[in-house]
């Protein structure tokens, strides 16, 4: 059977489908929009601002000879005679310029004035270094100069500005024309007439009309390197170039030396006379007339600043390259990382399109990089909050499905969106809650309970875990090891199987093969039940560890075997000599008297009887729920005292004690006290005289202050006794057998130690062979 994948599984496989197919989409899209002619708006106004910022000064080297308004009022209408252009000509001449280029077009003779053709055409020949334009006529044929000016002119060339979409003039062609005859542009042709680079294209020897051609063409383009305008020029929005009146010029009143080693462009600047074109100047687009684009022209050729638009596999590299890198950030860093890696592309294009200029001469065009990176993040957004809003859908039905009441998307306001966080929201305070009580309960566990993983690291313990380790001198945080806190928590002694090996092992924990029950002892002697089992709650598997601390348990059932050792011995004992005696007597083995075998008898009857009451009394002091109030302790003796009075005289002994003048006040059950103490008082009486003194003996009682809690000390003059049978004498059922007059089992003395332990206090004993003991019963002030 195939295994269904798990909700993250699937969702994170949706995911990284969704990512791939918003990928594909925004490569794709970058790779069109990258391509030549698109988004033409935008990757004109990032190429002004490129220009703008990369804008060389304008080159003192040319010189516009304007055709202006100033012009036209002194000589007259436009056209004018073509012997004025030849004077103007040879005024320039005399300053000896590098190139002059003449913008006006001469393609029809002047049937007004025919001799000023041959006028032109000598001063042309006088020059020998003026430049005439071609331009481009219908039908895609070229409009040439008449052929006796062009035969004289050094060069010819075009003078054609594409505009852009928006009516901006960026770029110019550096070839344009028919297949069979191109021409330079005439900036380059200024220039190299100006440089005298080898032989210049050669004029074309066209008739006086449009020159025959198949379609028109244009080659190797260029980006214009507009030149800067000082801040004068700029604030009057003048020409950034030198620029001198053509009536100035015809005058003389513009000395000759002002044209020396100049390119001198002689064009129509006037309103309404001429082309003008829209230009990025600076960040603000301006008409400028045709002679001053060839100004810009020429002027980025001579300083070298023309750019180059990046090849098509070229700027597509460059914009497809940060998209990638966009998407690979939005699926690695998630939506902050993404949005600030994207806004980083983002201004990484722009600063690429910003350098491209300075360090490879290119222009390239960010803008379909730009647009699909400001897509990329919304797109993305929107792809993860519709998984998002299918996965809480399917977390809400599972819940459903699992019986967690969530909900109805009725009862709940807002879009879906908002209906599933608020239903999702509720489910969650509900789990926190069944956390909550999961939490408590385990904390609330009376028993030390660890959660810890295979490898024996605590992940959750409870309060009584922690008091646990603590008692071992020991400190319990989340990841400490079970194994190592627990060394010390061996296999009981009876174990044989295990002998006294530690109770938990790692290689046990690892490999599942840890005992569901095992009981050990610990460094402080506690016996401990460790009960294990294992868990499986993927991602995390483990082992939930539980210490029951069954020492009452294991102490009561050492009472009990002592309690059947006493049945079976010490009150049967008394009980088979009385049996031995009557058989005795019917046979009529007699050894004794009739009285005599009474009184035997009767106190066979009443030891067993004071060993009965004795166990019971025992019994009753360990589990009855005790009666507390306040009592004096110095009362409370010496009414046992008077209780005991009689006994004593029976065995010739005095009961000293005298009774405080202060009170000794604590808190207790006044019944088993009283009985404490006429144990400590009968022991004193039975076992407290010299075996040396034929007289009597005197038993001190008194009340004592120590350490917090006020005492009655009972002192005698006995035989003492050793170490050894200082610590067998407070067990219950011990006989100490190497003092004979000591008939007793130890029950009197259990029974008082018991008494003090649950009060809080405890009995303190001292004793010295040969000197007598000290029973001490301490009991906590109030």
């Amino acid at each position: 059977m195939v295994e269904a994948p798990s909700p993250r599984k699937s969702r994170l496989q949706n995911l990284r489908l969704s990512w791939l197919l918003l990928s594909a989409f925004l490569l794709g899209l970058t790779w069109w929009l990258s391509g030549p002619g698109q988004l033409p708006r935008i990757n004109g106004i990032l190429q002004d601002t490129s220009v703008w910022l990369h804008q060389r000064p304008a080159s003192p080297e040319v010189v516009i000879v304007a055709i202006d308004d100033d012009s036209i009022a002194s000589i007259g209408r436009w056209p004018w005679r073509r012997a004025l252009h030849a004077a103007l000509l040879d005024r320039i001449e005399q300053g000896k310029p590098r190139a002059i280029g003449m913008d006006v077009v001469f393609s029809e003779e002047d049937l007004d004035y025919p001799g000023d053709d041959l006028l032109l055409q000598q001063a042309l020949k006088k020059s020998g270094n003026v430049v005439l334009p071609v331009t481009r006529a219908a039908q895609n044929g070229a409009t040439a100069p008449l052929k006796g000016l062009a035969s004289e002119a050094a060069a010819l060339g075009h003078t054609q500005m594409p505009m852009d979409a928006d009516g901006v003039v960026r770029r110019f062609y550096a070839q344009e024309g028919t297949p069979t005859q191109p021409w330079w542009h005439m900036a380059l042709s200024l220039h190299c007439v100006g440089q005298n680079a080898g032989p210049c294209p050669p004029p074309a020897q066209s008739p006086a009309g449009p020159a025959p051609a198949d379609s028109w063409q244009k080659l190797q383009p260029r980006f214009i390197a507009f030149a800067r305008a000082s801040q004068d020029r700029q604030k009057s929005l003048g020409s950034p170039f030198t620029t001198y009146s053509y009536i100035d010029v015809l005058r003389g009143d513009i000395p000759a030396a002002a044209f020396r080693g100049k390119y001198v462009l002689i064009g129509a600047t006037a309103a309404g006379l001429g082309e003008k074109f829209t230009a990025p100047i600076g960040l603000d687009a301006r008409l400028i007339s045709n002679v001053e684009m060839l100004g810009h022209v020429l002027n980025g050729i001579l300083q070298g600043a023309h750019l180059e638009p990046a090849s098509s596999a070229l700027n597509r590299s460059l914009n497809l390259l940060p998209v990638l890198l966009g998407l690979l950030a939005l699926a690695w860093f998630g939506p902050s990382g993404g949005l600030i890696s994207s806004i980083l592309l983002a201004l990484l294009s722009l600063l690429i399109a910003g350098l491209a200029p300075r360090w490879g001469h290119i222009q390239t065009e960010p803008a379909a990089a730009l647009l699909s990176l400001a897509l990329a993040y919304p797109l993305w957004s929107w792809l993860r909050l519709r998984a998002a809003t299918r996965f809480l859908a399917l977390e809400l039905r599972d819940l459903q499905d699992q019986g967690l009441p969530t909900a109805s998307r009725s009862a709940l306001k807002g879009d879906a969106l908002d209906q599933r966080i608020s239903a999702v929201e509720q489910a969650s305070r509900q789990l926190r809650s069944l956390h909550h009580f999961v939490s408590e309960s385990l904390r609330q566990l009376p028993s030390a309970t660890f959660v810890c993983g295979r490898n024996g690291l605590v992940l959750l313990a409870n309060t009584a875990a922690h008091r646990y380790i603590e008692s071992l001198g020991l400190s319990l945080q989340q990841g400490d090891d079970l194994v190592n806190l627990l060394a010390e928590l061996h296999h009981a002694a009876s174990d044989e199987e295990h002998g006294n090996t530690p109770l938990l092992t790692r290689s046990a924990m690892q490999n599942a093969t840890l005992p569901r029950q095992s009981e050990g002892r610990d460094s402080q002697g506690r016996h401990l039940m460790l009960l294990s089992q294992t868990f499986e709650a993927p991602p995390t598997s483990g082992w939930l560890i539980t210490l029951v601390d069954i020492s009452d348990l294991r102490s009561a059932q050492a009472q009990r075997d002592q309690a059947m050792q006493f049945i079976s011995h010490d009150i049967r004992a008394p009980i088979g000599s009385i049996i031995t005696l009557l058989e005795m007597q019917r046979t009529g083995k007699r050894i004794e008297s009739e009285d005599a075998l009474f009184a035997r008898i009767e106190g066979y009857a009443q030891s067993s009887l004071q060993l009965a009451d004795d166990f019971v009394h025992l019994a009753r002091a360990q589990r009855q729920q005790y009666r507390s109030e306040v009592l004096d302790l110095g009362l409370l003796a010496d009414q046992a005292v008077s209780d005991c009075w009689a006994q004593a005289q029976q065995q010739n002994m005095q009961l000293a004690f005298e009774l405080p003048d202060a009170e000794a006040c604590v808190h207790g059950d006044p019944g088993l006290l009283h009985r404490a103490v006429i144990n400590l008082l009968t022991n004193a009486i039975k076992y407290g005289k010299p075996q040396d003194a034929d007289a009597g003996a005197v038993v001190d009682i008194r009340i004592v202050e120590q350490d917090g809690h006020w005492g009655i000390a009972v002192r005698d003059h006995g035989p003492g006794m050793d170490e050894e049978s200082l610590a067998r004498l407070s067990q219950p059922f011990e006989r100490l057998q190497q003092h004979q007059r000591m008939d007793g089992v130890g029950l009197g003395l259990a029974f008082t130690r018991t008494v003090a332990q649950r009060h809080g206090g405890r009995l303190q004993i001292s004793s010295q062979p040969g000197q007598g003991s000290c029973f001490t019963l301490l009991i906590p002030k109030v």
